[in-house]
């Protein structure tokens, strides 16, 4: 079976879940954060070497505020036991996003994961929080036109390669399949630059209870998909 490299999860359905199960929407989320542990270490089992979970967008802000500081204080909560699960299974973590406008301590903490596990070698995993794909592409334009007005690039130099290395993902290979859970089939402002020969795959399992099962059978379908790039197969 031929294993995506990079596989991207858009992590949806936990408010649902929840309620189906008659709890409020925050269970639904401290459940789904607990169940990264669990797809992580399925990834990595698979064979998988990147894999992008879209934890907190930009247009997440919009949420009731009660709601958006519980997802903050479970992200952090998260990001702190983060360095010890990333020491024991040899995971390197990054978080990519507009983390300047987290709370100091938060950025503190991203900071602190990301250097405790910069040298891992084994699943490299990424967090999107804050994270809007039209975000990105504004903020590289601004930082690649800094470029060019300080003389670093020139005009001539811009090229597809050079814009990518400008975006958050700029040392990561673009997604081989993004997996979106709970039914939506859409993209949802999330790495529409990366996505554009990836593979697309929607199910209607919520992301509490997407597993290790779950994951084979999107890799499964990956493999019936006729993968060509302009006319040539891959």
């Amino acid at each position: 079976m031929n294993i995506p490299q990079h596989v991207a999860i858009i992590l949806d359905g936990n408010g649902r879940w929840a309620k189906s199960k008659g709890m409020p929407r925050n269970y639904g989320h401290t459940v789904g954060a607990k169940n990264v542990e669990t797809v992580c270490k399925a990834a990595h089992d698979i064979g998988i070497k990147y894999l992008t979970l879209y934890a907190f967008s930009t247009e997440n802000w919009g949420r009731p505020e009660g709601e958006v500081a519980a997802l903050m204080k479970l992200l952090e909560s998260y990001l702190k036991n983060c360095i010890k699960t990333a020491d024991e299974n040899n995971m390197r973590v990054r978080v990519i996003g507009d983390t300047g406008k987290l709370s100091e301590k938060f950025q503190g903490q991203i900071r602190r994961l990301e250097e405790a596990s910069k040298k891992n070698t084994g699943l490299n995993l990424q967090i999107a929080i804050n994270y809007g794909s039209r975000d990105e592409m504004i903020r590289a334009m601004k930082k690649m036109y800094e470029d060019l007005d300080e003389g670093k690039i020139k005009k001539d130099e811009i090229t597809e390669a050079l814009f990518s290395g400008y975006l958050d993902t700029a040392e990561l290979p673009d997604p081989d399949l993004l997996i979106r859970t709970s039914g939506e089939q859409r993209l949802s402002n999330y790495l529409l630059w990366q996505f554009a020969y990836s593979e697309f795959y929607f199910t209607d399992v919520p992301w509490p209870a997407f597993h290790k099962e779950e994951l084979e059978q999107a890799i499964e379908a990956y493999n019936t998909r006729d993968r060509r790039f302009g006319g040539v197969k891959a």
